[in-house]
């Protein structure tokens, strides 16, 4: 079951052909991109698996900060779960003789997630992330889609709020105060995977932590996604090149670039 029949165009497991089963089952567990992990699940099977846990989404952004930021790789560690939120990264590890399942992004998901959830009253989020009003406009539009409060609390952080130890302890303590068991992060990254790896141990009461990037905007209508026909080519970081060039072309056009070949690399070499 993918993201597409998990999001509306659903049919039962029995559905599901046996060859595809067999298909599947012949995959790896885990796929290795230039040293990144990711695990090899479809959407569905992280929803099943999800009950604990932190969630992280590479791309090839994060595969290339990792190679440069060792705190980045060091958050990294916290991670439960690693899975895949690039077409591209399906095309490398299919270069790769090594093929994902299904390309799984945090803004595909969360919203799945929040489906999946909706009937179980068990299930409290908090949304961390956004510029001011984003987060509660997001809450609120999730929460009358869903139909009930699933969304219990939202916050728009300064913007070095990280580096503050006094508005850190404020912002944990209303976590604690919403009784949110899932907290989504949307903070970019890799602020958001620094912040989830750092201050998660201090949330005993927090099941499930999510580092799902502008997932917010377009939960509160404030950024419009790339078209699904780009996305599933794999050229939504063109969308968001175009629609932020400003902030974007020196991630898109220089520091991602080498992928390429380091790619190419690891082909020739495995």
């Amino acid at each position: 079951m993918n993201l597409k029949e998990l999001s509306g165009h659903r049919r039962p497991a029995s559905a599901l052909t046996s060859h595809r089963h067999k298909r599947q089952c012949r995959l790896p567990n885990k796929v290795s991109i230039l040293g990144v992990s990711i695990d090899n699940l479809s959407a569905h099977e992280l929803l099943q698996q999800l009950d604990r846990g932190v969630v992280f989404t590479p791309n090839v952004d994060h595969v290339m900060k990792l190679r440069k930021d060792p705190s980045f790789a060091a958050a990294y560690k916290k991670a439960d779960f690693r899975v895949c939120d690039s077409q591209i990264l399906m095309y490398a590890a299919k270069f790769l003789k090594t093929p994902l399942k299904e390309k799984i992004s945090g803004s595909d998901f969360f919203p799945i997630f929040c489906d999946y959830h909706k009937s179980n009253e068990a299930i409290k989020i908090f949304i961390l992330g956004g510029a001011h009003g984003v987060p509660q406009k997001a809450q609120e539009n999730i929460n009358d889609r869903i139909g009930r409060e699933i969304v219990v609390g939202a916050h728009s952080p300064s913007f070095e709020f990280e580096q503050d130890p006094t508005e850190n302890e404020r912002l944990l303590n209303l976590i604690r105060q919403s009784g949110a068991n899932v907290v989504v992060v949307c903070l970019g990254t890799p602020k958001q995977e620094k912040w989830i790896a750092r201050h998660c141990d201090h949330l005993p009461g927090v099941d499930i932590f999510m580092g799902v990037g502008a997932t917010v905007d377009f939960e509160a209508g404030s950024k419009r996604r790339a078209p699904q026909w780009l996305s599933e080519l794999g050229l939504e970081w063109l969308w968001r090149l175009m629609i932020e060039p400003r902030r974007l072309w020196k991630r898109y056009i220089l520091d991602d670039l080498p992928f390429i070949w380091l790619l190419l690399r690891q082909r020739l070499t495995q």
